[in-house]
């Protein structure tokens, strides 16, 4: 198939670029920025210009779509621009140019209130409840792209959970620069029990979605290893591959939580662009259980993880063992 991709120069948009590369498709990106996708075409424009989005789509059969603003904090109207706006122009534009399968890819913080969330499956995107205005504003663009959903207009929404690998700077470098300075406290001692997604494997989940789009369209699926393990073990894990010393301290997630809350309204108030230090819900993330349960997913998508946690622990070790300086690339 002819197939856009829209966020291809992120980790996940990337990696899942790059595999429909591989499986013999023509690959478009759709970004603000060139993706490095090699064999992939780019056409670089924001999901705020009507006029690029209509470009964007001309002459596909089906899009990928996950550009998004993700940041842990920032002024409302942003994300709503980018994540709803975005979203609906898309949606639109895609239509309109005769576009026939879309997979809209989402977070699992979209039915997330701040309970703890253990062996559920896709529950319905809830954006009055969810937490931040990033969950909020990928809430309401879910609602609107399963809205969206047509015999002649397929539209399905996977949903990965806390992806990570090689030449993450959501997460693992974020990790790692915190650790080697010291400044990466666990919260109420690093006991929730969280599961996450090895990217080459949420890739492989968003090809299948496409794959088996008349099987699931029209639905939510969430994505993940299948491997819960406690918040302490994975960040040690983290710190063991970028070679820097695991955090062995710990802090009450309660009181983080609310720490979080007032450092991000001293970073709004002072229209600071980098990522604070804590937030509430990077708090509720590191103190809150969150796994899920894969059966049904890993049926519809016909699908399964084929990159265990523990190797892919081993493939980010290789990573920094090539060269890569852990902690270094953010402050």
């Amino acid at each position: 198939m002819k197939v856009l991709v829209t966020g291809a120069s992120g980790l996940l948009g990337r990696e899942a670029a790059a595999l429909l590369v591989r499986r013999g498709h023509t690959v478009a990106t759709f970004q603000r920025r060139p993706s490095g996708v090699d064999g992939a075409t780019d056409r670089c424009g924001s999901l705020t210009d009507d006029a690029a989005v209509r470009d964007a789509v001309r002459d596909v059969e089906a899009v990928v779509h996950l550009a998004a603003k993700v940041s842990f904090t920032g002024r409302a109207a942003e994300f709503d621009e980018v994540n709803v706006q975005g979203t609906r122009r898309l949606l639109h534009a895609a239509r309109e140019a005769g576009v026939r399968d879309v997979v809209y890819v989402s977070s699992p913080s979209v039915a997330n209130t701040g309970a703890a969330i253990a062996g559920v499956g896709a529950e319905p995107a809830d954006p009055d409840h969810a937490h931040g205005n990033y969950s909020r504003t990928k809430a309401r663009a879910e609602l609107v792209a399963l809205a969206a959903d047509a015999a002649d207009f397929r539209v399905t929404a996977v949903r990965p959970h806390v992806v990570w690998g090689p030449g993450d700077t959501q997460l693992v470098e974020r990790v790692l620069a915190r650790a080697a300075r010291g400044g990466l406290p666990l919260l109420d001692a690093g006991a929730a029990l969280i599961d996450t997604t090895f990217v080459d494997n949420a890739a492989a989940a968003i090809v299948a979605a496409l794959d088996r789009i008349g099987h699931v369209h029209g639905r939510a699926l969430v994505v993940s290893n299948g491997e819960p393990r406690p918040v302490g073990e994975l960040l040690a894990g983290i710190c063991a591959a970028g070679g820097v010393p695991a955090p062995s301290w710990s802090v009450s997630g309660k009181l983080a939580r609310l720490a979080g809350s007032v450092v991000e309204r001293a970073w709004l108030r002072g229209g600071r662009q980098d990522e604070p230090p804590m937030t509430a819900f990077l708090a509720e993330q590191l103190s809150t259980a969150h796994w899920f349960d894969q059966r049904e997913t890993r049926k519809l998508l016909d699908w399964a993880p084929e990159v265990s946690l523990d190797e892919g622990l081993a493939r980010l070790a290789e990573y920094y063992r090539g060269g890569s300086t852990a902690g270094t690339r953010l402050p």
